[in-house]
């Protein structure tokens, strides 16, 4: 796990610094003036994305260290690859962008947030003893929003250079996150293959159930297909780099990363079928 501890803050800040470098106050200020899409968004991933994960842990009877892992994954905001994901398959990617960046930036609060309430009611409330919420949130703060106002500032001074390097910053971006993840699995691999069936079932249950939510909750509440779409996607596709950095932060057993290495591959399949699907609807 050593290498993962250390390589995951240093990726974790690698790629919000590509999302800042992205982002303009247009997509800020979009929020404000279409609230309804965004709202159901924030709704779905902030709420009830952690609701169901919780239930399944109970109905599944899931261990205290992999349920933590599922709830630390559950609390993750979306990733930047549901923005990729959003464009192949026609959706509205100026909404999966605002999504992505403003609950990266309140993830900060709302993670440690999660995380701690799910442990006390999951009966691990002494993890509190080894790490206090508020110092968790000041660690997410120096490799999230630092990054991620750094890229914006960088992007203000040199929007021409920045914006033909798009591109290349999303590849990197996806590179990064590739290699965390093959470190978790080459590392880890005796530890992981002693749970990954037990976790795989109930990531992959989550996923689908919170990608089938996102689309009909954009389909009842939000403005249109497109919309539709970046929701689901948004609702399937979490910041597994932040919740690989948030569970080594906390723990020492590599157990608690076991649900976010299946849910990395598990969510990269159902997204592409999603996308293959999805596609060609108008």
């Amino acid at each position: 796990m050593e290498v993962v501890t250390k390589i995951a803050p240093i990726a974790l800040a690698l790629i919000m610094l590509g999302l800042g470098l992205g982002l303009t106050g247009k997509d800020f200020i979009r929020v404000i003036n279409q609230p309804k899409d965004f709202l159901v968004g924030l709704i779905c991933q902030l709420l009830i994305l952690p609701i169901i994960a919780f239930i399944l842990i109970k109905i599944f009877n899931t261990s205290l260290e992999l349920a933590l892992g599922v709830m630390i994954i559950a609390s993750a905001p979306g990733g930047v690859t549901s923005n990729v994901l959003t464009k192949f398959a026609n959706g509205d990617v100026a909404l999966s962008i605002s999504l992505t960046a403003i609950i990266s930036l309140i993830s900060i609060l709302s993670v440690p947030f999660i995380v701690f309430m799910s442990a006390d009611l999951l009966g691990a409330s002494n993890i509190s003893n080894e790490i206090s919420m508020i110092n968790i949130s000041i660690k997410m703060f120096l490799v999230v929003t630092l990054p991620v106002a750094l890229g914006m500032l960088i992007r203000k001074f040199a929007t021409n250079f920045i914006i033909s390097k798009t591109k290349l910053i999303q590849n990197i971006s996806i590179f990064l996150f590739i290699i965390v993840f093959m470190a978790i699995w080459v590392e880890e691999w005796e530890n992981i293959a002693s749970y990954i069936v037990q976790a795989g079932v109930i990531t992959l249950t989550l996923n689908i159930i919170m990608m089938t939510v996102g689309y009909y909750a954009g389909k009842f509440f939000a403005s249109g297909i497109p919309q539709k779409k970046c929701i689901s996607l948004e609702c399937g596709l979490q910041n597994g780099t932040l919740a690989v950095f948030v569970a080594s932060q906390l723990f020492n057993d590599v157990t608690f990363l076991i649900p976010t290495a299946a849910y990395a591959l598990i969510m990269f399949l159902t997204s592409l079928i999603f996308v293959f699907i999805v596609r060609k609807t108008a």
